[in-house]
């Protein structure tokens, strides 16, 4: 797969994928995009006299994950920042979408939500979405992309990593009280170039 200069379009086997701001009508097929996954490790976080380690620990046998439905509710309650979707799209199929905000305080975007339907994984189209969240970092003067993952989801987090990204903190307890509980939060960042 090859990438333009602007990275507007990525040939591909099954034809071209183009990346374009999404639509209104682009919303119910971004909901039913498979964010599951399989994995064969995962990052485990212990914590030893108040130093935490992360490290990659194979697993006995693969853990498949899926996402509880989202309810529509934001965490932030209506606020004004800056946002910005962007989806892959080939024909009439929705191959993946990013979700992006900006948050003028501290120069951050923030990765709200990144997927890329099963069929199309490996393919580039994640780190395409990602470069475009980079591009409305710039646009913005953000001085970092900041993004959440869960200890568990290793293919991403292996994802990140080749893509820059580097573990910048974590939280023990945030999916305490949700499906997700004993999985822990790692938190990842990159400089804006």
């Amino acid at each position: 797969m090859r990438t333009t200069d602007d990275d507007a379009t990525v040939p591909g086997e099954a034809g071209t994928v183009v990346y374009r701001p999404a639509r209104a009508e682009d919303f119910a097929a971004m909901a039913e995009i498979d964010g599951s996954f399989t994995t064969d490790s995962v990052f485990e976080v212990t914590a030893a006299a108040g130093v935490f380690t992360i490290r990659q620990t194979a697993l006995d046998s693969p853990l498949h994950k899926t996402f509880p439905d989202e309810s529509d509710d934001d965490d932030g309650g209506g606020d004004a920042e800056p946002t910005h979707t962007v989806v892959a799209v080939a024909g009439d199929e929705l191959c993946g979408f990013l979700q992006a905000s900006f948050a003028p305080w501290n120069a951050r975007v923030t990765i709200r939500d990144i997927e890329v339907a099963p069929q199309w994984r490996g393919r580039g189209i994640g780190s395409s979405l990602m470069r475009h969240a980079f591009g409305f970092a710039r646009e913005h003067g953000a001085v970092h992309v900041w993004l959440e993952v869960s200890n568990i989801n290793a293919p991403a987090v292996r994802a990140y990593l080749r893509m820059g990204f580097v573990f910048c903190g974590l939280d023990t307890t945030l999916y305490d009280g949700t499906e997700s509980a004993g999985e822990r939060a790692l938190f990842m960042s990159r400089r804006v170039d």
